[in-house]
């Protein structure tokens, strides 16, 4: 974009109205998105100022900073000293995101904990095949790690991504872990509310830690067939126990958020 921020970006909000289509910082990230995709922004053009993109999206400051931060997480633009936000190099390729808050909607997160099936259930499959002594002794370091975070009075959540991220090491191929650490901040919040939930029912918690331990055991025995399905059964517990959540939980949840 030129320095002086008239760019191809529309002026017109009222297409950023339609909740069909996401909040509106979902709308306007997705916004922004097409129009580097498309090539109309080039690299290493510089963003409008926020309040120019507030007035042409007809939206909030807060919006606006919250589209800049996916966009960011996405490597798609970066903050230069100087120049302010300009496009990355190579943005115009397509990259794999995910364009929606999983902040307090139930909808929303168990998308994301759906998207964990397939991934971990493969994880620790491979796992069980091709894990070192190393890699072995960090998961159950990592496993142990949670159980310490929760009698201190932590929620665990840290712990439980580590646990999970260690596994995706233990595959052998770097990809699991790449893939690993871009869901990690949708996965964080789905395991920060599932855990919350958890948190209200002790009996859920202790039920998470045996799926957990199985997990872990499959794949120290080197069964990628039990690994996978110990994977497979603590994820879709994690649904049923996210669906199961009484309605006062999402509420909750949502004026956390808010």
């Amino acid at each position: 974009m030129p320095s002086s921020d008239r760019s191809p970006l529309p002026a017109a909000s009222a297409t950023l109205k339609d909740s069909a289509k996401g909040t509106l910082a979902d709308q306007v990230t997705a916004a922004l998105k097409a129009h580097i995709a498309s090539g109309d922004v080039l690299p290493g053009a510089r963003f409008p100022t926020e309040p120019v993109l507030c007035e042409r999206y007809g939206v909030s400051r807060t919006v606006i900073r919250e589209a800049i931060s996916r966009l960011k997480s996405a490597g798609l633009v970066e903050v230069r000293q100087g120049s302010g936000t300009v496009v990355c190099e190579g943005a115009h390729i397509k990259a794999f995101t995910i364009d929606f808050d999983v902040c307090g909607s139930i909808e929303a997160v168990l998308r994301v904990t759906e998207l964990r099936r397939g991934i971990e259930g493969e994880a620790a499959a491979l796992a069980a095949q091709r894990h070192s002594p190393q890699q072995l002794e960090a998961i159950e370091q990592a496993l142990k790690a949670i159980d310490l975070a929760e009698q201190a009075g932590h929620d665990g959540v840290e712990e439980d991504l580590a646990f999970h991220l260690s596994i995706s090491h233990a595959t052998g191929n770097p990809l699991y872990p790449s893939i690993h650490e871009f869901i990690a901040q949708f996965v964080k919040e789905a395991i920060r509310i599932t855990r919350s939930n958890e948190e209200r029912r002790r009996d859920l918690a202790k039920t998470v830690r045996v799926e957990h331990f199985a997990v872990y055991a499959a794949i120290a025995s080197g069964d990628p067939v039990a690994a996978r399905q110990a994977a497979l059964t603590h994820i879709n517990n994690a649904v049923e126990r996210l669906k199961s959540a009484d309605p006062a939980f999402w509420r909750d949840s949502a004026s956390r958020k808010g």
